[in-house]
């Protein structure tokens, strides 16, 4: 579950921008920044949820610069998502050297703490791996509901899938496609940050280089295994942090008779194989990377 949630987080905001017919490639730097602007706060002396919603609206900040590029100006979504992927990840690197000129060893915050949830944390099995997470884990799995429940059981979702997969239609009938796009855009953005704080209010305690190690792109795959439908985005996330899990297992198991760089692999090994299988079935966005340009026909 605690590697599964910065996944979550990450596929949740991902899959926003993908199902208004935005690719964000720039998931891998904003998380980044996340991470950094939420553990920075703490360190400054913010409480735990200030450092969140700070990462968050880090986040909001460059989904909206992102969509300046590819909603607004039509730009390639390739090159504007490495673009902020480039910005955002350098500009946190910098800003940490800034703010911690002559340190070698990351500092420590107090990060959240397990909370068991009263009785379910005692259910056998599922109690101690479900139900004695940090809050943000929870805040994960009720975004999953919600994020579903807006796409499928409201105006506002019906007009984001529409503007995804035929903009055209959705202006005809009076929906602002610049409007929209965006809004997904900047919540999903906002959303990828707070999978980078995770891992430095939650699942860890401090900030270092590399910390996101290549989750943002997972995050992408794991919206094409999950179809774009959020409860399947779950299922992958706990997919690949199952796959992850295990090498860590192996690894104490197996110890030094296989080089360690062997278990490594073996999630993203195993994650490309699923990812082959359920890719075939995937229904993707119509309008997916397709700028519009309103008039245009």
């Amino acid at each position: 579950m605690r590697i599964a949630t910065p996944l979550l987080f990450g596929t949740l905001g991902e899959l926003l921008c993908e199902r208004a017919g935005v690719l964000n490639l720039g998931i891998e730097g904003i998380m980044t920044i996340g991470a950094l602007v939420g553990w920075a706060a703490v360190y400054q002396g913010a409480d735990l949820w200030t450092g969140v919603l700070l990462a968050a609206g880090i986040g909001l900040v460059f989904g909206l610069l992102h969509s300046l590029f590819t909603v607004f100006l039509g730009l390639s979504q390739h090159v504007a998502g490495i673009g902020i992927t480039l910005l955002a990840s350098n500009l946190a690197y910098f800003y940490y050297r800034i703010l911690l000129p002559q340190v070698n060893t990351p500092p420590k915050i107090t990060p959240f703490q397990p909370y068991p949830v009263p009785l379910l944390s005692k259910l056998p099995l599922v109690g101690q791996a479900v139900f004695t997470q940090t809050p943000l884990t929870y805040l994960a799995l009720l975004l999953v509901v919600l994020v579903a429940y807006v796409l499928y059981a409201t105006p506002l979702g019906l007009a984001v899938r529409m503007v995804g997969e035929n903009p055209s239609a959705a202006d005809a009938q009076g929906i602002s496609v610049y409007g929209v796009r965006t809004g997904a855009v900047a919540v999903g953005s906002g959303l990828m940050a707070i999978a980078g704080a995770f891992l430095t209010l939650s699942a860890f305690d401090s900030f270092f280089v590399n910390l996101i190690n290549g989750r943002g792109w997972i995050c992408i795959a794991l919206v094409i295994f999950a179809s774009w439908q959020p409860f399947k985005a779950l299922l992958g996330a706990l997919l690949f942090a199952g796959f992850d899990a295990m090498q860590l297992r192996l690894q104490q198991e197996i110890g030094a008779a296989i080089p360690y760089q062997v278990f490594l692999m073996l999630p993203y090994i195993l994650s490309i194989l699923a990812l082959t299988v359920m890719s075939r079935r995937a229904g993707y966005p119509k309008a997916l990377m397709q700028p519009f340009r309103k008039g245009e026909r």
